[in-house]
């Protein structure tokens, strides 16, 4: 443990250094301090603490393929690159394999996770041992603190890889190697984690480290329990009862677990919700407002009337979401200049716009069918490519983009408005539809800003459980797509390959004009669009059926165009929609665990889910 204690402590050493340096010289060296002392110290147990958030922003972690591939495909987001050969695409496209060179990587998010997850287990035998924390507060909210992050890395774990190592102590020689353990328990443990630690952690904005959004409070771990309870009580593909770890296929079905039932975990994760909710403190705030601060590299705010509960902690040089995932730039000064493409690499499914209410606000900011040219003007891109609107270059004015790999915007883990949404699904399950209501009523109001009374008509008009959870599904869609959770609630609802089909046939009418959007346009498949100030305004897409006057610009054919003038494909094409999916979607939910990490566990490790024979 000493020597793995050092490594962590070159981290404290580096902390230190930039608040006291004058003490810091005065004391004895980090490597040499044992650890009693660390443990016993405030400021050195902290610094501990920020080398678990440290694992987070590796090149290969986090900030590498794992956020920006693992929640998709879904029925509303979805990669914008088609080609079965590419292998971000395979990833996307549930096609995945063990030796995918853009994962299958020793230093990967899956090593990097039992890093952050290894730096945890020494904090947390470390304070409970010398920190005193039944006696100190503030090592008491560090102990909180380990154990919420630790419960987080491995909520990401299983949602993505399913079954893996349980490791709740540091590594000693004789366990240097762990076979997979069922999920069932890890969740048990991470469950009772987080019962102990909720009452060491302040709400947000209550003292100085919960006021920022890369530390860990109250209502963030309440919304975490939250999340777990939910996965853990829902659908999955398991390997049958004390298979995991021998090639098992697996089916899709609930645990047999007695602990782990909703009837066990709702009552007591709707308790955290409530709690969460009643504290006052943290808010829904106005939708483009909060999406435009998303893009504020220092907006870390957290407290009463803030939404966003924790972010990835990425510094201000680090993490590739806008990178990524921003409305696309083919030149523009906005994301680094002329010779630079950046942004797009996935968005919306192209029928997601036409979903929503013509009053909702979420649908302008989210769903984009333009991109920047290098003239700095909005262009139109097919109806077959549409960017999320929430993540954008222009809005980086504190800290502008200059194009490069890393753009240090921090995606938010969970925001108010999901405390809201799951509370309402829970309630909804435990009988309390006037609490759903409401719940949901909060969330839906702040979509039609402007046109509240619809936001009520439509809550007030729900009737029956069954009603009221499609409507929760769908919200969940309109609330968050671009934020790459939709995909793992499809899971849990054993609604994913469903979903997906049902997208598929959605897509495939937008085309052609039919069924349910028969009467999106009265233009044979044309849109007119024109430049107002720095809108770009389209014609077309809102049942518009007369040809506008004055100066727009045509774009004949735009939703049924299949193929360009040399025979290309483009727009809509069959080969296109049916590709949201590669391989079949229900046994591949879950990524294998890449080979680089089964050969390094020594015979340890073995994939399920038909992935051992590939």
């Amino acid at each position: 443990m000493k020597k793995i204690l050092v490594n962590i402590l070159a981290v404290a050493a580096i902390a230190l250094a930039a608040t006291s340096c004058e003490s810091f010289l005065d004391s004895k060296a980090p490597s040499a301090f044992d650890t009693s002392t660390v443990y016993s110290n405030y400021s050195l147990t902290e610094s501990t603490i920020f080398s678990i958030s440290q694992s987070f922003g590796e090149t290969n972690s986090y900030r590498g393929r794992y956020l920006s591939w693992a929640g998709i495909n879904s029925d509303i987001e979805w990669y914008n690159t088609f080609k079965t050969t590419d292998e971000k695409y395979q990833i996307a496209g549930y096609s995945l394999l063990p030796n995918n060179s853009q994962l299958n990587l020793s230093n990967g998010p899956f090593a990097k996770m039992y890093e952050g997850i290894e730096r945890a287990n020494l904090c947390i035998e470390g304070i409970r041992q010398y920190g005193n924390p039944k006696e100190n507060a503030d090592m008491a909210y560090l102990l909180g603190e380990a154990l919420t992050l630790r419960a987080l890395l491995y909520y990401d774990l299983t949602k993505v890889w399913g079954d893996v190592p349980a490791r709740f102590d540091p590594i000693t020689s004789d366990k240097i190697y762990a076979s997979k353990a069922s999920r069932d328990v890890i969740y048990k443990q991470l469950l009772k984690d987080l019962e102990e630690a909720i009452p060491y952690l302040p709400y947000p904005g209550a003292t100085a480290a919960t006021s920022r959004t890369d530390r860990v409070n109250k209502v963030f771990a309440e919304g975490l329990y939250a999340r777990i309870a939910l996965m853990a009580s829902g659908y999955a593909l398991r390997p049958d009862d004390n298979m995991v770890g021998t090639g098992d296929l697996g089916t899709i079905r609930l645990s047999n677990d007695p602990e782990l039932q909703k009837d066990v975990l709702y009552p007591v994760a709707l308790g955290y919700l409530k709690d969460a909710i009643t504290s006052g403190s943290a808010g829904l705030e106005d939708f483009e407002t909060f999406w435009k601060n998303q893009s504020n590299l220092n907006n870390l705010v957290a407290g009463p009337g803030h939404e966003t509960l924790f972010v990835i902690p990425f510094s201000n040089g680090r993490g590739r979401w806008n990178f990524t995932f921003a409305v696309r730039s083919e030149g523009s000064s906005y994301a680094g200049g002329s010779t630079v493409t950046r942004g797009g690499d996935a968005g919306p499914v192209p029928t997601m716009w036409f979903n929503y209410d013509k009053n909702d606000v979420r649908r302008d900011i989210t769903c984009v069918n333009w991109r920047w040219n290098k003239n700095d003007e909005k262009e139109l891109v097919g109806i077959q490519r549409w960017y999320f609107g929430k993540y954008r270059f222009e809005w980086m004015t504190s800290n502008p983009y200059t194009g490069g790999n890393d753009d240090g915007v921090k995606p938010a883990v969970l925001r108010y408005a999901d405390i809201l949404l799951m509370a309402a699904e829970i309630a909804n399950e435990l009988g309390e539809m006037e609490n759903a209501k409401s719940y949901l009523l909060q969330v839906r109001s702040r979509a039609f800003k402007g046109h509240e009374e619809a936001a009520e008509d439509y809550v007030n008009a729900i009737s029956g459980k069954d009603a009221m959870f499609k409507a929760i599904v769908d919200e969940r869609a309109f609330e968050f797509c671009g934020e790459m959770t939709r995909k793992f609630d499809l899971i849990r609802w054993n609604l994913l390959k469903e979903k997906l089909d049902a997208a598929k046939a959605d897509m495939k009418a937008l085309r052609t004009l039919t069924g349910k959007y028969a009467s999106v346009n009265g233009l044979d498949g044309d849109v007119y669009y024109q430049v107002d100030g720095s809108n770009l305004v389209i014609y077309g897409f809102n049942g518009e059926n007369i040809t506008p006057s004055g100066a727009w610009e045509k774009k004949s054919r735009y939703f049924t165009k299949i193929v360009d003038d040399k025979g290309a494909d483009t727009g809509l094409y069959d080969a296109l929609i049916d590709g949201i999916y590669d391989a079949d979607p229900e046994q591949h939910m879950f990524w294998p665990i890449f080979n680089d990490t089964m050969t390094n566990s020594q015979g340890h490790i073995k994939n399920d889910y038909g992935y051992d024979s590939i």
